[in-house]
């Protein structure tokens, strides 16, 4: 059982207190099957992508040993072609509900493993986690394209969708960073991978034009900066741009425009990011707004249509929990979580213009 001890990272005034913290990570922890799979509610479905920020919330929190179950669950149910399909119903491995092969739900696998080992300094774990890793970011570059982008998905039959999202491959790049963290501790070089990590990081920083436009969304607004492709005055010129556009005061973070709909998930996300660029007062801030998303039983409503006062949809999902818990422990100073979303000491990839 969780108790205040383990989560003293996690106490922020005005969003978090230590009892409130060890609600809301006994709420991940009952949503969690024994099996290790986190689906995002009990009965509703699991994505590798969302499992993987709950096990890092659980992580943040101590709870060690189930953040490693969630891993094992991973490796379990990896495809022989390094990918995990995109759903699968209330994470039963064997009841896949959405075939496609997502490449950034498949390359987080690297941020979550690297968040555990700089947790733990397991280097059984890491031994251990090493091959899914491997053949997870293999499967992801066999999708860059030539502009240095990385293609959606393959669908159930193997077609490559190779249009790009720029959330995704924002989210690529930072998972691709910590695959090359875990190389070097392994001592195990991947300079194909620094290569691979420069050209999209020139993509993703210079050339917009190689992406879907899915501007309307607010993960396109920020995810540049959460990943770590943006940093400095390009990061807070871009988050000034548009803030207005996406940030309802007092309620949080639209999901996209122009619908009066606020969700935790990309407010917490947008308070990693302000983290991120030294902006600690206002990440803080937006925190203590989504805390009318709190229910009685420490989790959050994934949102809250604000035209309507109603929350919608009806659901506490373990991912907007995780969310919030990981941008309490980045502004906590938890090592691992800072680490991971702060960039300091990640691999930044070889400039693409060197090897021409």
């Amino acid at each position: 059982m969780t108790t205040p001890g383990r989560t003293e990272r996690l106490v922020l005034p005005g969003v978090l207190t230590a009892e409130d913290a060890v609600r809301t990570v006994a709420g991940i922890v009952a949503t969690q099957r024994e099996d290790g799979a986190i689906p995002w509610f009990r009965g509703h479905h699991l994505d590798p992508w969302d499992h993987t920020e709950a096990a890092m919330a659980l992580d943040a929190a101590g709870e060690h040993e189930r953040a490693e179950a969630a891993y094992d669950w991973l490796v379990r149910h990896q495809n022989p072609d390094g990918s995990w399909y995109a759903a699968y119903a209330d994470g039963d491995g064997q009841a896949p509900t959405d075939r496609g092969r997502e490449t950034n739900f498949c390359a987080y696998i690297a941020v979550g493993v690297w968040h555990h080992y700089l947790s733990t300094s397991d280097e059984t774990f890491l031994d251990r986690m090493w091959p899914a890793v491997y053949a997870a970011i293999e499967y992801v570059l066999e999708l860059q394209q030539p502009g240095g982008e990385i293609g959606w998905k393959r669908e159930d039959d193997g077609t490559p969708v190779n249009d790009a999202l720029l959330t995704g491959s924002s989210s690529v790049y930072q998972a691709l960073r910590c695959a090359l963290a875990l190389a070097e501790q392994r001592e195990e070089p991947q300079p194909d991978w620094e290569l691979a990590l420069g050209r999209l990081g020139h993509a993703l920083r210079r050339h917009p034009e190689r992406f879907l436009d899915k501007s309307r969304y607010s993960m396109d607004w920020y995810y540049p900066v959460l990943g770590g492709a943006l940093r400095g005055p390009e990061a807070t010129a871009r988050i000034d741009a548009d803030w207005e556009r996406f940030v309802v005061p007092g309620l949080g973070v639209r999901c996209v425009v122009p619908n009066p709909w606020v969700t935790g998930g990309e407010s917490a996300e947008l308070a990693l990011a302000l983290w991120a660029m030294g902006e600690s007062e206002r990440a803080v801030q937006i925190l203590k707004w989504i805390q009318h998303l709190r229910a009685e039983d420490g989790m959050y409503w994934t949102g809250y249509v604000f035209d309507d006062e109603a929350i919608w949809p009806r659901e506490l999902t373990s991912w907007t929990a995780g969310s919030l818990l990981l941008a309490v422990a980045a502004l906590g100073g938890d090592e691992a979580t800072t680490s991971v979303f702060g960039g300091e000491g990640l691999p930044t990839g070889l400039d693409p213009d060197c090897c021409r």
